[in-house]
């Protein structure tokens, strides 16, 4: 009989304490910042960390708590910082750094050794391989970031233009010329 009441008991309790967790879920419920989930939208989501944030996110949130400027993102360039820019109500401002053309890590895998250093440096995942063997980079997810290259103790990984292809080519707009500009 006692082991009867031992579990009713028990079971009671925990009725109550579920009850009591379900209450103050309701109550205390706190939404995200609107503000930060739009302006992690306009990034371009390559966690990379050269902003001087672990990710995309963090960086979002701080700008839209004020606690960083709109122009930190160099992934994303300048077309980030304009929409940052116009989402926050704020003056753009020229980037930290000039964008670099597109990047792509490469591992030489003769040279790779499996230590798995580079694929636990990558923050998007883009780098398969086992321990002592060879690894390569998935092009499609590759980020070009470069934080794969500092941990490679033979220095097998290097840092290719990305090729361009039709989907993402863009055309250049002409440039406009004045009338005593053009020759005769």
């Amino acid at each position: 009989m006692s082991i009867v009441a031992a579990i009713l008991s028990l079971g009671g309790a925990a009725l109550v304490a579920g009850l009591l967790l379900a209450i103050a879920s309701r109550v205390f419920h706190v939404e995200g910042n609107p503000m930060a989930d739009r302006i992690d939208q306009v990034l371009p989501q390559t966690q990379c960390g050269q902003c001087g944030y672990p990710g995309c996110r963090p960086y979002a949130e701080a700008v839209a708590r004020g606690e960083a400027d709109v122009n930190h993102c160099v992934p994303g360039g300048e077309r980030a910082m304009l929409s940052i820019a116009d989402l926050m109500g704020a003056d753009p401002k020229p980037l930290e750094e000039e964008p670099s053309p597109p990047m792509l890590a490469f591992i030489r895998e003769d040279e790779c050794i499996g230590c798995t250093l580079c694929i636990k440096a990558c923050p998007v995942d883009a780098i398969i391989g086992a321990p002592k063997q060879y690894h390569t980079v998935i092009e499609d997810h590759c980020t070009g970031c470069t934080l794969c290259v500092e941990p490679c103790p033979v220095d097998c990984i290097d840092m290719v233009l990305k090729p361009e292809v039709l989907e993402e080519w863009t055309w250049s707009p002409p440039q406009q010329h004045t009338v005593s500009e053009q020759p005769l």
